[in-house]
């Protein structure tokens, strides 16, 4: 996407997009920091994490993944803030994705402040390490996944060792709850999409909104399906966007990329996009009579072509697919296209794969 639509206001994280370096930590309002945090081995290669000052503690927002790294970086921003990773009263993640809640577990740990989550965030994840990548493969099989790409793209035991050993939350966090903080009006918005319970932050008070991987200013984020988990994601995803399209003026504070302000007119430009992969979808069905969603998938138009997707990006894109399909059918139209599986273990995280983003 170009930034045609958006007014682009973190100038220095955009040029620091552009040149692939870490950015600055900024003050963005008073007693609003945003501080980057390396996400390592990853084409994101960081999260934005945001740390509210209140009177009487300090909230962090999506602490970013967890490494030695990382944890080097937080500290510094945090004291050139002012403060120490002891003072931190208070963690919020927007999703259960490894690159906002890696770091949670390590910060309670050492501050002692509470973690809140969505409350309809989950943790989908067997204990049992045979039986979560046996549904993963079930499900990629589905989805037509064949041969020794099923077990290229099959969940490892480490990676579900990863999942699992995320933080869970003291405190969930209700739609229009205001976060439990002294000193801050910072008011939660459910919008379900990219993950089942994603939340984001309303500071009515400074014209700010914390919004996660809701809404990022270039790249469209990813909507996956799964099962178990919600039945009809992209249906869902389209209700948030309508709910946190309410007006221009706020600066939006995305997890990744850059601040920007045109909540409104990015919001109408996301379900736009979404919209015209759904008819894209039923091109290829029309045409093609395809009986898989990876027979689907391989036809759409992707940003650096399907022959290109590997690994993660390739899961994306396959996970998109079946939202689309399964979207579609809930309009009405009849796709004799299997999307469910036994449960999989999720392992959506946000990646700039190539899924045909705005560009």
């Amino acid at each position: 996407m170009r930034d045609t639509l958006i007014t682009v206001t973190g100038n220095v994280q955009k040029n620091a997009w552009a040149d692939r370096v870490l950015p600055p930590v900024e003050c963005v309002r008073d007693g609003v920091w945003s501080i980057p945090i390396p996400f390592l081995d990853n084409p994101m290669r960081y999260t934005l994490s945001y740390l509210l000052l209140g009177h009487e503690g300090a909230v962090l927002v999506d602490p970013g993944a967890d490494s030695e790294v990382g944890w080097r970086h937080l500290g510094a921003g945090l004291r050139q803030a002012g403060l120490a990773v002891t003072d931190l009263t208070g963690i919020v993640a927007t999703h259960y994705h490894s690159d906002h809640l890696g770091m949670a577990e390590r910060l309670r740990e050492t501050s002692g402040a509470w973690l809140a989550l969505g409350e309809h965030e989950v943790r989908d994840v067997s204990s049992d390490d045979a039986i979560a990548i046996a549904a993963d493969r079930n499900q990629l099989a589905v989805w037509g996944v064949r041969g020794g790409m099923l077990h290229k793209l099959t969940v490892t035991s480490e990676k579900v060792a990863g999942l699992r050993g995320l933080a869970l939350p003291d405190l969930r966090l209700a739609d229009g709850q205001l976060l439990p903080a002294p000193g801050l009006c910072v008011r939660v918005i459910a919008t379900p999409g990219h993950s089942p319970g994603h939340v984001c932050l309303i500071d009515e008070a400074r014209g700010l909104i914390f919004s996660g991987d809701h809404v990022l200013p270039r790249i469209s984020p990813h909507v996956t399906f799964e099962t178990p988990g919600p039945a009809n994601p992209l249906a869902d995803y389209f209700a948030s966007l309508e709910r946190i399209g309410f007006e221009d003026d706020m600066e939006v504070c995305p997890a990744h990329e850059y601040r920007f302000t045109g909540m409104r007119r990015r919001v109408k430009q996301l379900v736009e996009h979404n919209l015209r992969r759904a008819a894209e979808v039923l091109e290829v069905l029309d045409e093609r009579s395809p009986r898989t969603v990876w027979e689907i998938a391989q036809h759409l138009t992707w940003s650096r072509g399907w022959d290109s997707l590997q690994a993660l990006s390739l899961r994306l894109a396959l996970s998109e697919t079946a939202s689309h399909v399964v979207y579609l059918q809930s309009r009405g139209y009849e796709i004799n296209v299997p999307v469910g599986a036994r449960a999989p273990t999720p392992v959506n995280e946000l990646a700039e794969a190539d899924r045909g983003d705005l560009a």
